[in-house]
């Protein structure tokens, strides 16, 4: 059994973008700290990259890095830039095969951080311990060579994802007490206690994936306790899929939820995996053997029915939910 905590109290907002005097004022510190390469290469790159992000993470190879591997292509660069503010704090919770978003599509860092380390890795390349330059929004750590885009982790079995029922190792009442503490102690207090009121048990079935909008989002958009159930059905699919096998589905394609009727449609916006087109920037928040929760940036809404037309529909056999039950 495994299970990866990607728990970020930080929640990423669509609005804005990244002001040009921080990606500047950013490369000037780069530059002061011995990353005059990367610097230089940051204000080259920062129209076409950088602004069109509200937040990112930059990691910046060495000046020795850039020696020996020459000027990087823009698709390297991208698998250096995370869309998103990655505290020292929200790092050092990753655990080792948690995935983090890049801004080269379909490409995903690797978590490979050990309990024994002080440092963070990603990749199996060590961070700087404090980010070079944090203005909040805008945070870069150094790193003394590139990431390699065919990174793997050593293959698993147990970090398979399984639509089809399967014997396992571990309790129902185990894998969902994972979810739910991991989930209270990160901001998604609201799904944990959905999950442990209303779905405690389903996912000895197939399995059950969990896209989690952080409290803020849920509890400013519901007030009425009669909408509780049919909001949080929406949110989850009954088959476990982690982040790795949501990047191989086709663009169109539609996932069943456990809300008759709701299905949540699969495209891409800038690189990025959206859900009725809200973005997963939390991928694999949570996994084992059961249970794959996602952080997403929003509520999921239904979509235009001209919008689904022709789509690939993914669906499962029955709903686990007896609809008189609520």
């Amino acid at each position: 059994m495994k299970q990866s905590a990607f728990v970020f109290v930080l929640f990423f907002s669509l609005a804005g973008a990244l002001p040009r005097e921080a990606i500047f004022d950013a490369a000037d510190v780069l530059s002061d700290s011995g990353f005059v390469s990367m610097a230089l290469t940051l204000e080259v790159v920062a129209e076409t990259l950088l602004e069109q992000s509200p937040s990112a993470t930059v990691f910046a190879p060495s000046d020795s890095a850039f020696k020996k591997s020459g000027q990087p292509s823009l698709d390297l660069l991208r698998f250096h830039l995370a869309p998103l503010p990655l505290t020292p704090s929200s790092l050092r919770l990753l655990t080792a095969g948690a995935k983090i978003p890049t801004m080269l599509s379909g490409q995903s860092l690797t978590a490979t951080t050990s309990s024994a380390d002080r440092l963070t890795s990603i990749n199996n390349i060590k961070l700087t311990q404090s980010p070079i330059y944090d203005d909040g929004s805008l945070l870069v750590y150094g790193i003394d060579r590139f990431f390699d885009p065919n990174f793997q982790l050593p293959s698993s079995s147990d970090s398979n994802s399984s639509c089809s029922a399967k014997n396992h190792t571990a309790s129902v009442s185990d894998s969902f007490n994972q979810a739910i503490q991991t989930l209270k102690t990160g901001g998604y207090s609201a799904v944990a206690a959905f999950l442990e009121m209303q779905l405690f048990g389903v996912a000895e079935f197939s399995g059950i994936t969990v896209f989690a909008p952080a409290d803020d989002l849920v509890l400013n958009r519901i007030g009425d306790f009669s909408q509780y159930p049919s909001f949080f059905r929406r949110h989850v699919v009954p088959c476990r899929l982690l982040w790795n096998d949501l990047v191989n589905f086709d663009d169109g394609s539609e996932l069943s939820s456990f809300l008759e009727g709701f299905t949540i449609n699969i495209t891409r916006s800038g690189g990025v995996l959206v859900f009725n087109g809200v973005p997963v920037f939390f991928p694999d928040v949570f996994f084992n053997d059961r249970i794959v929760v996602h952080g997403v940036s929003n509520i999921l809404a239904s979509q235009n029915t001209a919008f689904r037309h022709n789509a690939h529909v993914v669906d499962y056999e029955g709903n686990l939910f007896d609809t008189s039950e609520f």
